[in-house]
């Protein structure tokens, strides 16, 4: 099979045996994968793949149709739809995946939509409803909200009721989000002003870190899930325990199946169903063949973007 390759800090498109489905496993023959900020820097050498996923094919979610079943697998058969997060190896013609990782694609959803559906889907909900408990009625901010994840989250929040604030740096792209479902669109820029808020999610990084607590609700939540910006700040820790405020901070591709499989199960209860009935959306800014895959990763690097970038097999 091809697949993107990560060799000396570049990325590009070399042959590969083609992977083998073991015992609960189920290969699929990748139509889409999206790409994601984890990519950029495995391709710098920060992120290494975790155990069991290709250390040099990069790639965290994918979507497909299942070309083979592993013994054991009863969930899916050859011919399905189906979409996962994955350790790595996603950005290939071909992936083995545990079938409890994977979710059915919804009717109606094309392949470039799918492909980028899982990974930024499932760290949002994950982190504003399982870690944070958001529910409706309550207030939401998003930072960074021009990204996959927080398109994802914007989205997420408004259709469960909430009034979600979103902060993007980018003048151009605020409409964008505003027509996701963001009740306000600001800049980032003395985004503290504008709270106080009851979920706070933190994709920028550390430098956000002593303002986000100023803007907590008492009893708020702030998760931390990018750091593009920062892994340090310095914070005022009588602050937060005013506001009896909460720090929560994850990642999700190091997780053990248990875990992985546990928010495969969310989405297909509370995700899937909005996706299908046209709730939310994957806002798609562009998408490049495989053969194309360097410029992808540059073009997702320069930034300016709405949504996902998504490589076609």
């Amino acid at each position: 099979m091809r697949a993107a390759t990560i060799r000396d800090g570049a990325v590009g498109v070399e042959e590969h045996p083609d992977p083998v489905a073991g015992a609960g496993e189920v290969l699929v023959r990748v139509k889409a994968a999206g790409l994601n900020g984890a990519d950029l820097l495995q391709r710098k050498g920060f992120y290494p793949a975790p155990p069991g996923s290709p250390p040099d094919i990069p790639g965290l979610e994918l979507a497909g149709e299942v070309a083979a079943l592993g013994a054991g697998v009863q969930r899916f058969a050859v011919g399905d739809r189906v979409m996962a997060i994955v350790g790595g190896g996603g950005q290939g013609e071909l992936c083995v995946v545990h079938e409890r990782q994977l979710m059915p694609v919804p009717d109606g959803l094309g392949w470039e939509e799918a492909g980028g559906v899982p990974e930024v889907f499932t760290t949002a909900h994950d982190a504003v409803f399982t870690q944070c408990g958001l529910v409706a009625g309550e207030r939401l901010l998003v930072h960074g909200a021009a990204g996959g994840v927080g398109t994802a989250a914007v989205q997420l929040g408004a259709a469960a009721g909430a009034r979600v604030t979103a902060t993007v740096r980018n003048a151009s792209l605020r409409d964008g989000v505003g027509a996701l479902g963001a009740a306000e669109v600001i800049a980032p820029e003395g985004f503290a002003e504008h709270g106080p808020f009851d979920v706070i999610l933190e994709l920028v990084g550390g430098p956000n870190l002593p303002d986000d607590v100023k803007a907590l609700n008492t009893g708020g939540r702030i998760v931390v899930i990018g750091v593009g910006a920062g892994g340090k700040s310095e914070l005022n820790l009588l602050a937060l325990m005013a506001k009896r405020g909460t720090i929560r901070a994850s990642t999700l591709r190091a997780r053990p199946l248990e875990e992985k499989a546990a928010t495969a199960r969310a989405m297909e209860r509370s995700v899937l169903p909005l996706l299908q009935g046209g709730a939310v959306r994957v806002p798609v800014a562009e998408t490049f063949p495989l053969d194309r895959v360097h410029d992808a990763y540059e073009r997702f690097a320069a930034g300016g973007k709405l949504g996902k970038i998504v490589l076609t097999m």
